[in-house]
């Protein structure tokens, strides 16, 4: 185990990366496989490839922002070839970044209550309206 004080001044240093939701399941098998079974941005790519047709290499990359994990952020999605464990908006687009989560275990490196705020990132009205699509406000499946 890496000492906590190394993961400190770790974290002082530079920002935690995006390890993808299958770093999450060991510990959270339960909320990761409903998930996986219910929550719809665990495929989120699939809308992405089914919209693309037609749309600017510029207007795809518009859709990363919510449909794949931490794109434009440190350690976030780059490409489906380059970051493929991100493709999809997976658990840290809500939780935040779960590198050093995931390597200490301990809950204070993860977001864990969660607001409106949040979920408006991505679910802001003019999206909602233009899909014809009600998001369930913290309906993340778990």
């Amino acid at each position: 185990m890496i000492h906590p004080g190394h993961i400190q001044a770790e974290a002082k240093k530079s920002r935690p990366v995006y390890v993808g939701s299958d770093a999450c399941q060991k510990c959270h098998e339960k909320e990761y496989d409903s998930f996986m079974k219910y929550a719809k941005k665990s495929k989120s790519y699939e809308s992405i490839e089914r919209v693309k047709k037609g749309l600017t290499a510029e207007e795809i990359r518009g859709c990363y922002a919510c449909h794949t994990t931490g794109y434009g952020k440190p350690g976030g999605f780059v490409s489906v070839e380059k970051t493929p464990h991100l493709k999809n908006a997976g658990c840290e687009v809500c939780h935040g970044p779960g590198e050093l989560h995931v390597k200490t275990m301990n809950p204070q490196y993860i977001k864990r209550r969660l607001s409106i705020e949040d979920c408006e990132v991505c679910h802001i009205e003019e999206r909602v309206r233009a899909f014809r699509y009600k998001p369930l406000i913290h309906g993340g499946a778990h």
